[in-house]
């Protein structure tokens, strides 16, 4: 077999272990899904497995960092149609807020992932997702003279911080879509503090609110 087939090959088992699992992870959380399901889903060996991750946990992470790919593209999605640095930051948070309550999402980056990765090597996953993308929004406010000037590699890991603490706390709560609107308001507030202008009161330009959707329940969420 060509080098070239045997690659080609390898990225199927790949992508077929890591689709298998996710499902599976999605629908029944880390804990209630053994190796042996995820490699027959698949149509393939327990060998596989462990040729192409090692183990089961090695394969929630590859299954997370796909989870966190698509989610940060899509972020990423919300911000490019704003019309200012402002906009995009509420847009992109409440996209951000959107997406954790999907269960896909709740389930494998919220939920398990803390818990089967450990605190410290998932928050350096979440870092490496999403902390460019907040450095990137907070640059740009401050370049625009919207967000007074601040040393913006602390204010992204704060952010960061801010947002990954406000996914949690919907992810556990007994009314997600209260939560939900809470946090999101709290978190605007925390930025429009940091504003050149302040917002007026009212929210005259509809910033200073939580963005549409922000108090939608999670059960009118769409997977």
């Amino acid at each position: 077999m060509s080098p070239r087939r045997t690659q080609d090959r390898a990225r199927r088992t790949r992508e077929a272990l890591v689709s298998s699992a996710r499902r599976l992870f999605a629908e029944r959380g880390y804990a209630g899904v053994s190796a042996e399901e995820i490699v027959a889903a698949a149509g393939l060996t327990r060998g596989a497995l462990h040729h192409h991750f090692g183990d089961k946990k090695e394969l929630f992470r590859a299954v997370l960092e796909q989870v966190e790919t698509e989610l940060v593209a899509r972020v990423g999605e919300a911000i490019g149609t704003a019309a200012d640095s402002w906009q995009a930051a509420t847009a992109g948070l409440a996209a951000f807020l959107d997406i954790c309550e999907e269960p896909e999402v709740l389930q494998i980056a919220l939920r398990d992932a803390p818990a089967v990765l450990g605190w410290a090597a998932w928050r350096e996953i979440e870092a490496a997702h999403g902390l460019g993308l907040i450095k990137a929004g907070l640059q740009q406010a401050m370049d625009e003279h919207v967000l007074t000037a601040q040393p913006v590699d602390v204010l992204a890991h704060l952010v960061l911080s801010a947002v990954n603490e406000a996914a949690l706390l919907i992810a556990h709560a007994p009314d997600r879509g209260a939560a939900r609107a809470e946090a999101e308001r709290a978190i605007v507030a925390l930025l429009a503090g940091l504003r050149v202008t302040p917002l007026s009161r009212g929210g005259g330009d509809g910033a200073g609110r939580a963005p549409t959707g922000g108090s939608r329940s999670s059960s009118g969420r769409t997977g």
